[in-house]
């Protein structure tokens, strides 16, 4: 236990201390895997997405749709801001495709959610551009601190804010996935926007809902908008129990 909290320590000092010299260190790949309880094809993607979320080279997350609902079954975790936010991302690379399982990869390109050679293939060729990013929990609160656009053109990006359940079993009782309990792994619970970005350095505050039994929070610097997200540029995770 010692050594594991020296390791992160010393990773958050290095990250402290890249972010306040403008030295930009490259993020992991980050996963949004958009599912839903109704569709029978997503399980096998569920499971792969449980296991690389034990990745560090991975951020996971995954964000249940509701276009499914109307099969007999309402998905449990689904949100109409998690549909929106992956026909967004259709419209962003201008291909219009929208399925279940989708995985985007680091807001630029998709891949059939539970296809790992296809997933490993859009991370290959859409690794972020590496702004300094650190997250950490103090007090109730989620402290991000962005660092400079060195390396990469300045321009207008969002800070966003997704806080998760770690792991949930669901027995599903009815639809196409009727009778078969499925674990679902990092369920993203909101779509928060914490800021903008420019490319100067910058430290932004967020409080943390009482009462909500979030297990971590994902934090995004991400091209575009809220509305109408794009690549990502840095990215940071930190677990909260």
């Amino acid at each position: 236990m010692r050594v594991r909290l020296h390791t992160r320590m010393m990773a958050a000092l290095l990250l402290a201390a890249s972010i306040g010299s403008g030295a930009a260190a490259a993020p992991p790949t980050v996963l949004e895997l958009f599912t839903s309880q109704g569709c029978s094809s997503c399980p096998p993607a569920d499971r792969l997405f449980a296991t690389l979320a034990g990745d560090p080279q991975f951020i996971v997350l995954s964000l249940p749709v509701d276009y499914w609902d109307r099969l007999g079954w309402k998905d449990t975790f689904a949100k109409h801001a998690f549909t929106e936010r992956q026909v967004a991302y259709s419209r962003m690379r201008g291909d219009g495709q929208v399925y279940t399982p989708q995985a985007v990869v680091n807001g630029s390109e998709h891949a059939n959610g539970g296809n790992r050679r296809a997933i490993d293939a859009a991370a290959a060729t859409t690794a972020p551009a590496g702004v300094p990013l650190m997250a950490q929990h103090r007090e109730g609160e989620i402290v991000v601190t962005v660092g400079a656009a060195t390396g990469v053109a300045a321009q207008r990006a969002t800070i966003v804010v997704l806080p998760y359940f770690a792991s949930r079993e669901v027995a599903i009782g009815r639809g196409e996935n009727a009778r078969h309990k499925v674990t679902y792994t990092n369920i993203a619970r909101d779509i928060i926007l914490l800021g903008e970005w420019s490319g100067a350095p910058v430290t932004q505050k967020i409080a943390l809902s009482r009462g909500e039994d979030y297990d971590g929070v994902v934090v995004l610097l991400q091209e575009g908008s809220l509305r109408n997200p794009g690549a990502i540029l840095g990215a940071d995770r930190i677990a909260l129990r």
